[in-house]
C-alpha cells in the first residue's frame, strides 16, 4: 500500500492484515489521531516493516504467523548453503551460457558441507530447525549465538561472542529477527573474523547484515561467499552484488510454498477472528490482551 492508503486504510477499517511491503511506520500512526482499525494482523512471522511500539500507543493489536513458516525458510537456508558451498550458481550460470567445456577434475571446486561447523545466529524456532537439517542430515557441528541457552535435542555449543563464533565456523546462518539490537549485527569485524573459506546466508532479514561491508568482503575475498534470501533495502539489489560470482541471489522465497502461505494467512485469519470475537488472539505480539 502507498501512504496514503495506509493512512486510508486506519481511518477506515476496523483490521488490516498487512504484509512485507506495507510500511506502517511511527509516521503513519501519528497522522491518524483516532484510528477506526484495532488491529494489525501481520501476514508473515517478520514484523520489521510494522512500528509495533508506534501501533499499540495507537491502540492497536498487533500478531504475526510464527510456526507455519518455520520449515519451508530452513529449508531455504540449506538450498542457500548448499548452493553456495558447491558453487551452483555459477555452474547453472556456466551451463545456460553455453561455454561449458565438459568435466575434468579441478573444476569448480566448493566446500563439503558434510562435518563441517555451522554457526547459528539466533536459536529461535527457525535456528533450530536449520540446526537440527545440518547436526543430523549432514553430521555437522553446531555452534550457536543466541541471548540465552536452549534446551536442546541435538548436541550444540553455545557461543558468548557473536565474533567468537564467526571465528569458529564454516558456515555462519543468520536467523535473528529483525530490529534495532540486530540492525547491522553482521558488519566488518565480524566478516573480517570469517574464515577466508567461510560462508555467510541469510534467511533473517535484509538489514541485520550490513550490505556495502558484505559486497567489499566478496569482493577482497575475506570470505569466500554468501547466499542471501533477503537484502537492506528490498527489492532493490545493489549491481555490485549481481555482478559478483562468489554469491547466491534469491527473491525473498523463504515462505514461497503453497502450503506454507495457505498456513500463514489462515493463521492471520484465525487472529482476526479471535479478535472479532472479543478474545486475545493467538499470535498477540506484545503483552495486550483484549480489555
Amino acid at each position: 500500500m502507498s501512504g496514503a492508503e495506509l493512512r486510508k486504510g486506519l481511518r477506515g477499517f476496523d483490521a488490516i492484515l498487512p504484509t512485507l511491503g506495507d510500511l506502517f511506520s511511527a509516521d503513519v500512526f501519528a497522522d491518524v489521531a483516532a484510528p477506526r482499525c484495532k488491529i494489525l494482523a501481520n501476514f508473515g512471522v517478520g514484523y520489521n516493516h510494522l512500528d509495533v511500539a508506534a501501533a499499540q500507543a495507537a491502540g492497536l493489536m498487533v500478531t504475526n504467523t510464527p510456526g507455519a513458516v518455520t520449515e519451508a525458510t530452513a529449508d531455504i537456508a540449506m538450498t542457500l548453503m548448499l548452493m553456495s558451498a558447491r558453487r551452483a550458481g555459477e555452474g547453472e550460470r556456466l551451463v545456460r551460457s553455453g561455454q561449458w567445456e565438459g568435466w575434468h577434475p579441478t573444476q569448480m571446486l566448493g566446500l563439503h558441507l558434510s562435518g563441517k561447523t555451522v554457526g547459528i545466529v539466533g536459536m529461535g524456532r527457525i535456528g533450530q530447525a536449520i540446526a537440527r537439517r545440518c547436526h543430523f542430515g549432514f553430521g555437522m557441528e553446531v555452534k550457536y549465538f543466541n541471548r540465552s541457552g536452549k534446551d536442546l535435542t541435538f548436541p550444540a555449543e553455545r557461543v558468548d561472542r557473536l565474533i567468537d563464533l564467526a571465528r569458529q565456523v564454516d558456515v555462519l546462518v543468520l536467523a535473528v529477527p529483525a530490529g534495532a539490537a540486530t540492525h547491522h549485527i553482521i558488519d566488518t569485524p565480524i566478516l573480517k573474523a570469517m574464515k577466508s573459506t567461510g560462508l555467510l546466508i541469510n534467511i533473517a532479514r535484509g538489514d541485520v547484515v550490513d550490505e556495502a561491508a558484505l559486497i567489499e568482503a566478496l569482493q577482497s575475498g575475506e570470505i569466500a561467499g554468501a547466499g542471501l534470501d533477503v537484502y537492506e533495502f528490498e527489492p532493490r539489489v545493489p549491481a555490485a552484488l549481481i555482478e559478483l560470482e562468489n554469491v547466491v541471489l534469491l527473491p525473498h522465497l523463504g515462505t514461497a510454498a503453497l502450503e506454507v502461505r495457505t498456513a500463514m494467512g489462515l493463521m492471520a485469519v484465525d487472529n482476526l477472528l479471535a479478535f472479532n470475537a472479543g478474545k486475545q488472539p493467538p499470535n498477540l505480539i506484545g503483552v495486550q490482551a483484549v480489555a
